[in-house]
């Protein structure tokens, strides 16, 4: 079975498919809540779904299930905490590593948090919580956090976070220390625009067979590394526009990539209305627009974390807006099929089998 996990600024909703072409959606799960972070855990017996929830009234949590959602759990005591003087505010990111036991939450204030029992408990990453620079990472328009977390298929010491705003840092003795990994990243916005740290980075991400490879969507700008983020050049040429949240590799092919262009910081939909993701198929050298099946008059945007890729074949792509729609593709891209309408603001989706 298909299944794709639709995070919005009201609650959870789970659409299932046999074949993905005919989805049944189950929801809201946690109505009321902003959902900003999804894992679905597939490393053991049975599927564990994660969710990062924020409730006006009980605060931000982070609740599981193992059984597709027909029950969730929450431990008896706040499973991510700040030390004395910092308060949680959202869970952006819920990041998966190859032990099965170990997640990385990544949260609003900038902060990491590491879980070794298959994400219901977590313990603050200290390394980067004491960094010299944190005193000095800024807000971006949607709060100060940490929104990517790629921890090393290959080498669990090593891991790569972003934030907005602050840039991208990297690891590589499992959080004890942290350095700015920032090179070639621009940051318009700044008296100096190549800082050593202070960007907007909107999202990073990386084919697992690939891990020196990174691909980069900053606040106008998009980037690819190929030495595992100490150096980033522009691949931006070939898209319509170089603003905008989501960069997603395919599942299978390293050198495929999806984004979602929008017309600008201050314009955020895409360029004449026209919804289109793009994709390359050689790593950013070149791009087309992927449109059979989306429509016009689309004055909306697509955020950081609301597009994403299955692990089927031939692979899956999803995207949910900000206006509440969610397509989906399983071709590809080649072609679109609508999943959901009229669900509010759309800020995350995970696909996966189950």
């Amino acid at each position: 079975m298909h299944l794709l996990a639709i995070g919005t600024r009201k609650g959870l909703w789970l659409a299932t498919s046999e074949d993905r072409t005919s989805w049944s959606l189950d929801g809201p799960h946690h109505p009321m809540t902003e959902v900003y972070a999804i894992a679905i855990d597939n490393r053991r017996d049975r599927p564990r779904l994660l969710v990062g929830t924020t409730s006006s009234h009980f605060g931000p949590t982070v609740l599981t299930s193992d059984d597709l959602g027909a029950t969730w759990d929450e431990p008896d005591q706040a499973p991510i905490a700040f030390p004395e003087g910092a308060s949680l505010e959202r869970v952006w990111q819920l990041a998966l590593t190859p032990d099965p036991e170990v997640v990385y939450a990544g949260t609003q204030p900038s902060a990491l948090f590491r879980s070794e029992d298959g994400g219901r408990t977590y313990s603050l990453v200290e390394g980067l919580w004491k960094h010299p620079h944190r005193e000095q990472w800024e807000a971006g328009f949607g709060g100060q956090a940490i929104h990517t977390v790629l921890p090393d298929p290959a080498d669990p010491l090593r891991v790569t976070v972003a934030m907005s705003t602050g840039g991208v840092y990297r690891t590589f003795d499992g959080g004890s220390s942290w350095d700015a990994s920032n090179t070639g990243i621009k940051a318009y916005f700044l008296p100096d625009p190549f800082p050593e740290f202070g960007q907007c980075v909107h999202k990073v991400s990386r084919h697992p067979s690939a891990p020196e490879r990174l691909f980069l969507q900053n606040h106008h700008g998009v980037y690819r590394s190929d030495d595992a983020g100490a150096t980033w050049t522009s691949i931006a040429d070939g898209l319509p526009a170089d603003f905008g949240f989501p960069m997603v590799n395919h599942p299978h092919r390293p050198d495929v990539i999806y984004n979602f262009p929008l017309t600008a910081d201050g314009d955020r939909f895409p360029p004449g209305g026209k919804c289109a993701v793009y994709r390359s198929q050689d790593g950013g050298s070149s791009w087309e627009a992927l449109r059979n099946g989306l429509p016009d008059g689309f004055w909306t945007a697509v955020m950081r974390d609301a597009m994403c890729t299955d692990a089927a074949e031939p692979a899956g792509v999803y995207f949910g807006s900000r206006s509440g729609e969610v397509y989906g593709s399983a071709d590809e891209g080649e072609s679109w099929q609508r999943i959901a309408e009229h669900l509010p603001d759309v800020v995350c989706v995970r696909a996966a089998e189950v």
